[in-house]
């Protein structure tokens, strides 16, 4: 009788486990539509390794997840991996003594063609628009799913590229506008790293266009490097540069231990919201959602797939909780130091001037560097203040630098404007470093208070031509 019962319960113990099988070939075939995935690092030198770390990390969580390279687009420069400066030539980590990321990643925009106006070709599958690279585009239909993530230094209203122009976030806009009204994607998910990233969508990206993005920070608010020297957790003592980004390695991490098709876009929210906003030090930066909100419901595998070897993953509740006091409780345990991503280079060149031998040619070197980054920033500085002052004078200074337009409302009201002064500041002045590029906001209020081409010609010309 023992030998029945226990026959019968290996039988049901063996349907049970068909059943499970079953039911997660059908939940995974409920994706119908094709994924389509477009990864950007939009910097280049090696101390922004960072960016192109993020991004092979991200095609690696695509790849477990079952997406093949046809429909998967990368931009990067390609030019960390193999730098003189990378201590593991070949190889790029995302983490302190994490794996090689840089491993069967796509070379599609490398170079001169890491450009804005290939990456906007891209998402239109615009093949005719396109000058160089892979010539692999989105070219997605009605029922299928986008999921766009970039990487990069940014300022109020427009993120960089290493190649040409930067790209503005009513160029972006547009772009997705002409996508969703060609009807050729069921929906899409857009994940931004760069500074004030807000400022891409806030006022701007429509629920109706079927799209949510995610960014690491506000419209007025840095993001963060991570992993950076000198700070806990940190890299190797041989690695000079951050290896990853507070608000892209969260994303990354999570996707990577987790079962995808339980978790959804807004619980991964929760978790990369926690882990960015850690209010109580000197860094700080609260992730935000534009778009269709709605959206957020879904499952994340819906978009990047999902790793089978993290099917029987089962989420804490206290994983999701938006309390802020937990929030900022657990996320001290896991990030304890970094640094502003406009303030990074500052930061790599100190810890090469630091580490370097007293009196070697290498601690001359790295303290020219460094004293030129910080002339260069004072300069900026300088030439901002005097050609608001010329313009609106001294007493409006303050305000056309620090004003923040109300949530909602876009940064600009005029963008031709906004492209206009960073334009005519440029040729005059010199273009915007990464530094620099913190003043975009300063000249969409300057736009926003009227002034004309030839006030701002003039007064370039007086503030840095004297």
């Amino acid at each position: 009788m023992n030998h029945l019962i226990l026959i019968a319960s290996l039988l049901l113990l063996f349907l049970l486990n068909n059943f499970v099988v079953e039911a997660r070939q059908i939940a995974k075939s409920t994706t119908t539509g094709t994924r389509w995935v477009v990864l950007v690092a939009g910097s280049n030198y090696y101390e922004n390794y960072r960016h192109q770390a993020d991004v092979c990390h991200a095609y690696q969580i695509l790849k477990n997840g079952g997406l093949k390279d046809e429909n998967i687009i990368v931009f990067m420069y390609d030019d960390i991996a193999f730098n003189v400066q990378n201590p593991r030539p070949g190889i790029i980590i995302n983490k302190p003594y994490g794996p090689d990321v840089y491993n069967g990643v796509p070379k599609d925009y490398t170079g001169e063609n890491c450009t804005a106006n290939n990456f906007l070709a891209v998402i239109l599958g615009n093949r005719t628009a396109l000058t160089g690279g892979s010539g692999k585009v989105v070219n997605s239909g009605p029922n299928d799913y986008i999921f766009i993530y970039y990487a990069d230094h940014g300022s109020a209203g427009m993120v960089a590229m290493p190649t040409g122009d930067d790209l503005y976030a009513k160029d972006l806009i547009e772009v997705l506008k002409k996508k969703h009204e060609a009807k050729s994607y069921k929906s899409m998910v857009f994940y931004l790293e760069a500074c004030e990233s807000g400022s891409m969508f806030d006022g701007l990206l429509t629920e109706d266009m079927n799209i949510y993005a995610v960014t690491a920070s506000t419209p007025a608010e840095s993001s963060y490097a991570m992993y950076c020297p000198g700070h806990y957790p940190s890299p190797e003592d041989d690695f000079e540069t951050c290896l990853g980004d507070l608000f892209s390695i969260s994303w990354i991490e999570d996707s990577e231990k987790h079962d995808l098709q339980k978790e959804t876009l807004q619980q991964q929210h929760g978790v990369v919201r926690r882990r960015t906003l850690v209010d109580y030090l000197d860094f700080s930066s609260h992730v935000m959602q534009y778009g269709n909100k709605e959206l957020s419901k879904e499952p994340i595998f819906t978009y990047i797939g999902t790793n089978p070897d993290n099917d029987n993953f089962t989420m804490k509740a206290e994983e999701f909780s938006s309390n802020p006091s937990a929030e900022i409780a657990h996320s001290s345990r896991l990030t304890r130091g970094a640094v502003s991503q406009r303030d990074a280079q500052l930061h790599y060149l100190w810890h090469r001037f630091n580490r370097s031998a007293d009196g070697s040619s290498e601690k001359i070197e790295a303290q020219k560097q460094l004293q030129n980054e910080i002339l260069s920033r004072q300069q900026v500085d300088q030439n901002i203040h005097q050609i608001i002052a010329l313009v609106f004078g001294e007493e409006n200074v303050s305000k056309m630098i620090e004003s923040i337009r109300p949530a909602g409302q876009p940064l600009v009201d005029d963008w031709d404007c906004l492209k206009m002064l960073v334009r005519i500041y440029g040729e005059i002045c010199g273009s915007l470093s990464i530094y620099g590029k913190k003043y975009t906001r300063a000249m969409a209020n300057m736009c926003n208070a009227g002034i004309n081409e030839k006030q701002m010609t003039l007064a370039s010309n007086q503030a840095c031509l004297k």
